[in-house]
């Protein structure tokens, strides 16, 4: 018998601005009993519930049990900025970029994601605004900004990928701002509203009678020959195989130790824009801007169910604790506040309603803590900081490997190099800091 205890709970400063807009929801009751199952799939964001799906689709009669720490869509899951990119996105680089073939071969991936996510839309008939083809923009800020989306759509030229370069006059049509100089559109993102989303894959498996239970963390897994128990404060899942879709928590449960570099990035929403604000600003009614450089700020107009509103979304910090303080959090507030003055002049009234922050995870080489990490064990983990699509997919294929179904994606996950290790303390932490302030500095007007 081989046991090992989760040593933290994730920890989310701030409210889930995406579920909170959506009012309150009938949440599932938590697990207060022991029960069996085929599978357990531990996490219901992306990942999580993206396998339970597969897993649906591979074995109708199996019995598969989800067990998330929270409620639906109140973790990294609600927390994002909802774009489900197709293109290549790294965010290590200066412009998104890296090796043709290798890029190729992502967008390939993405796009079955998005494929995936489309499908789920259609058969549980989400409302429309849980997922919309509407494309997003890499604005630009600055001349280095500019120069940084025609390097990209050079890239994207190699790739043989649709694009527009966009110039200033377009940009303040589209988002009623004129602070960008040009922006670089790509059609084959798809937007988000990401806790509408979650909240309805949950009840389309629901009703496909997957068992989900809420407020239950996992607190021990233990392994007996082939099977597992899985532990929560008041119950426990007997299942022959397991899924782990807990992203950068997977170092809780004492898996890829040393090897995952967590992140906070941080988001603000403005309070519902009145109709004078809403005809002062102008533009098209939604879009969604990627800055041009990856470590400026990502701008959103959407349409809630209040009304009008502006989503902002920069800074990070390393929290390799994976908390974070509360002046921290009140620190990036101030930076949003500028970088919303600065693009919205016209609205100095508009006050932000929700503040928050999200864990993302990364790798040095940016591979996935992918695979069967022990005996019945998969794990779909670190996904780069690309949590909607690499969560979607990476949780389709961990459902895929549990079965033995193997495809062309799978197998190009399978083939990954391992997560680096990272460098001991407290190098890891000053290189980490040193890389994200100098790049934060560099991308000047972009933040």
């Amino acid at each position: 018998m081989m046991r090992r205890a989760v040593t933290k709970r994730p920890f989310d400063p701030g409210p889930a601005a995406w579920n909170e807009i959506l009012g309150a929801r009938q949440a599932n009751p938590p697990l207060t009993e022991k029960t069996t199952a085929d599978f357990c799939v531990i996490g219901a964001g992306f990942a999580g519930l993206s396998a339970a799906r597969r897993l649906r689709q591979i074995h109708s009669g199996a019995k598969i049990v989800v067990l998330e720490a929270r409620q639906i869509a109140e973790g990294p899951a609600g927390r994002n900025s909802g774009f489900m990119i197709d293109l290549p996105h790294h965010l290590a680089s200066k412009d998104y970029a890296g090796a043709v073939e290798r890029d190729i071969k992502a967008t390939t991936m993405n796009r079955e994601a998005i494929a995936f996510a489309k499908e789920a839309m259609a058969d549980y008939d989400m409302p429309s605004d849980a997922l919309r083809e509407d494309g997003k923009i890499n604005a630009a800020a600055s001349d280095k900004g500019h120069h940084h989306n025609l390097d990209y759509a050079k890239h994207l030229a190699r790739m043989n990928e649709v694009h527009e370069v966009l110039d200033a006059k377009q940009m303040s049509e589209i988002s009623g701002s004129t602070y960008y100089k040009s922006g670089l559109f790509t059609p084959g993102t798809v937007m988000l509203q990401p806790a509408l989303y979650m909240r309805s894959l949950a009840d389309g498996l629901k009703r496909d009678g997957v068992e989900l239970f809420e407020k239950s963390p996992v607190t021990a897994l233990t392994r007996n020959g082939m099977t597992w128990s899985v532990e929560t404060p008041d119950g426990a899942v007997e299942a022959d195989k397991v899924i782990l879709s807990v992203n950068g928590h997977a170092e809780s449960f004492g898996y890829f130790e040393r090897r995952l570099m967590h992140i906070y990035l941080y988001a603000s929403m403005t309070r519902p824009l009145t109709d004078e604000e809403k005809v002062k600003l102008g533009g098209r009614a939604r879009w969604g801007f990627t800055p041009a450089d990856p470590l400026g700020t990502t701008v959103r107009k959407i349409v809630s169910p209040q009304g009008t509103r502006i989503v902002v979304r920069n800074r990070f910090t390393w929290a390799p604790g994976r908390t974070v303080s509360e002046s921290k959090l009140a620190a990036m507030a101030r930076v949003h506040d500028r970088s919303f003055r600065k693009r919205f002049p016209g609205l100095k009234n508009v006050a932000m309603e929700y503040r928050w922050g999200g864990l993302l995870c990364l790798s040095r080489n940016g591979s996935n803590a992918f695979g069967e990490v022990d005996e019945n064990l998969f794990s779909a983990c670190c996904q780069n900081g690309l949590g909607t699509a690499m969560g979607t997919l990476s949780g389709k294929l961990a459902a895929d490997l549990a079965c033995g179904s193997f495809s062309p994606s799978l197998q190009t996950m399978l083939h990954q190099p391992d997560p680096q290790m990272l460098p001991p303390e407290p190098f890891a932490s000053i290189g980490a800091n040193a890389f994200m302030r100098w790049g934060e500095i560099k991308a000047g007007a972009e933040l």
